[in-house]
Formats: C-alpha cells, sequence, structure tokens
C-alpha cells in the first residue's frame, strides 16, 4: 500500500531528473551532487534529496560522492523517445490533480487540446500543433513497431497501408524489415508532409505513396492489401472506430488483411498497463478509450472481419496486436 502512496512522489523524482538532463549529464561523466546542482540551478542541498531519490527507485548509483545512471537509468537516455514522453507527462498529472473531479468527468483536460486531431480534421489543422503531436509520436513509435513486426510477419504482402500513420515511423520500420513491401500512408493533411521528409531523407521516398484525408470524413483508398492501424483505434470513440473498421473492411480486396496495434486493458482480468494507466490517459483525451483484445476482436468480427488473432504480446505496456482478414 504504502509503494502506492509514494507512486506520484516517484514519479515527479523521474519526471525532475529528465527535465533537468540529468541522466544525460551522468551518460557523459559521473558527477557530484555539487556540480549537478550548479548545471541545474537547484540548491545543493535539494539536489542531494532528488539524487537520493533517485538511488531509491533504481536510476541513479553513487560511490565516493559520484553520481551515475544504474543501467535502468541508461534506459532514460537510450530508449528512443522515452524522455520525452516522461516530459510530456506533466500534462497528465495537471489533469489528474483532482481525481475526484476527472472520474465524475467535471475536468476540462489539457490532454484534449494536446491530441486534437481525435475531434476530426478541422481541429488538427495547426501546424505547429500537428508538428508537436506526431513529433512525440513518432518519438514512441520505434518500440511500438519493433514489437509489432515481431508479432507479425509481412510476408506476402504485396502493399501496405498505415492508417493514421502520422509521420511514416511505423512504414519506416516497415521498409527496413520487409524491403519488398510498397507501402501507403493515410492521415490528415497537416501531418503527411513530415512522413514524406522522413522517406525522402532516408534515400526511401520511391517506397511511399501518401494518401492526405482524414478518415472520418474521408474514403479510405483502395490498392493495398493489408492495412495497419497503429495507435489508432484507442484514441476514438466506438462510433468511430465501428466505421473507421467498416472503411478499412470496403478498401481491402478479399483476403487483405489488417494489423491493430495499441495498448489493451485486460479485460476480465485487469493490466497495471492497460486498466490503471492507458484507460486513464484514454479518459483525459475524452473521445477514446483503451479496450481488451477481446472487445478489438468484437468490433472486428462485427465489421465483416474473419480469421482473428491476438499473438501473445512481448511488452503489453509496449503495445498487443490484433490481426484479422476480410473474408474471401
Amino acid at each position: 500500500m504504502f509503494d502506492l502512496v509514494a507512486g506520484f512522489c516517484h514519479s515527479q523524482i523521474l519526471l525532475a531528473l529528465v527535465e533537468l538532463d540529468i541522466p544525460a549529464t551522468l551518460l557523459a561523466a559521473p558527477a557530484t551532487a555539487e556540480a549537478l546542482a550548479r548545471r541545474a540551478a537547484v540548491p545543493p542541498e535539494r539536489m542531494r534529496i532528488l539524487l537520493r531519490g533517485g538511488i531509491a527507485i533504481g536510476l541513479l548509483r553513487e560511490r565516493r560522492g559520484l553520481y551515475g545512471l544504474t543501467r535502468r537509468g541508461a534506459a532514460l537516455t537510450g530508449v528512443p523517445g522515452l524522455a520525452g514522453m516522461i516530459a510530456h507527462h506533466r500534462v497528465l498529472y495537471r489533469d489528474l490533480a483532482d481525481p475526484v473531479a476527472f472520474f465524475r468527468g467535471e475536468t476540462e483536460t489539457e490532454l484534449a487540446a494536446f491530441w486534437p486531431y481525435v475531434f476530426g480534421a478541422g481541429a488538427a489543422q495547426d501546424p505547429e500543433t500537428a508538428q508537436t503531436y506526431s513529433r512525440l509520436m513518432a518519438d514512441s513509435q520505434v518500440l511500438v513497431a519493433e514489437d509489432t513486426l515481431a508479432a507479425v510477419p509481412l510476408a506476402g504482402i504485396t502493399r501496405l497501408m498505415d492508417v493514421g500513420g502520422g509521420t511514416g515511423a511505423f512504414l519506416a520500420a516497415v521498409a527496413v524489415r520487409w524491403p519488398e513491401v510498397a507501402l501507403s500512408l493515410f492521415d490528415l493533411p497537416a501531418v503527411v508532409p513530415a512522413a514524406r521528409a522522413r522517406f525522402d531523407l532516408a534515400g526511401l521516398g520511391d517506397r511511399l505513396m501518401i494518401h492526405p484525408g482524414s478518415f472520418r470524413d474521408d474514403p479510405l483508398p483502395a490498392g493495398a492489401d493489408a492495412i495497419s492501424l497503429v495507435r489508432v483505434l484507442y484514441d476514438h470513440s466506438d462510433d468511430t472506430v465501428r466505421a473507421l473498421l467498416r472503411a478499412v473492411h470496403a478498401a481491402l480486396p478479399p483476403g487483405g488483411r489488417l494489423i491493430v496495434s495499441e495498448p489493451m486493458t485486460g479485460g476480465a482480468d485487469p493490466q497495471r498497463a492497460g486498466d490503471a494507466y492507458f484507460a486513464l490517459y484514454c479518459l483525459a483525451m475524452r473521445t477514446g478509450r483503451a479496450r481488451s483484445a477481446v472487445e478489438i476482436s468484437e468490433l472486428l468480427r462485427a465489421a465483416g472481419f474473419c480469421a482473428i488473432a491476438t499473438p501473445r504480446p512481448a511488452r503489453p505496456f509496449i503495445t498487443s496486436v490484433v490481426t484479422a482478414v476480410k473474408s474471401d
């Protein structure tokens, strides 16, 4: 019980370490508390408390007055997008400041403004806002792509279209792992220029076909024999998801494959990642919700899909996968 009570303090120690850039500093070389305090403009006695807290939660170590990173602490600089996602949680923490009001639905959450695309294309036309959320999604997409592609072989697929594919981070991973697969990306007009830039920079521009549009307002283009929805469904209401899955079904040829990859709840067996974190995050976004693999499977079946499968997730806190096929 004490760990639950102290959990917020632990998260704030982590957030302070990241925002003060202490992991990156210590990755270069161990340092004293005094040196770190000067660099971060934090009083030395307060810096020592922060550093000791970092030791207590397993991120830092201390030897002869010099502080360094543990293996877990080194992940803060080595895992793509992790530090950015941790810093982003300031927004979620503010939304949860009054948990009773939050669960009653009485708060105007900041996360809903941070992820405007869930309300439709018109809400996400500002290029600066689009760039902010796209960068955060792209930075954290590396691990999601890794686990998704480990769970779902793409052998036999001619063209994969990633719907809601943002800056193309997932498709870039596909391009490396499956060089024979042609790639298409469908997302909002304010977002897709970054995908073109990513592929052109990597010398893969001829592999990518881009379709600007909103799946809430525009039909999905045909031509792909597989479609991926990576961290898309949990952003949206059941009605929007049903409409999207019908559109995906219509766009696929007979025998076409659908790949759904996103964090999921535990269903009848609630889990920490899905039920005690992602479910709350989605509540703060105000339009979507985290679903179990069983719920997603039922939605797929209702849209006309068959051969539904749920590969065992390697890291459920990163993503889980459900696949399906359009019947012949």
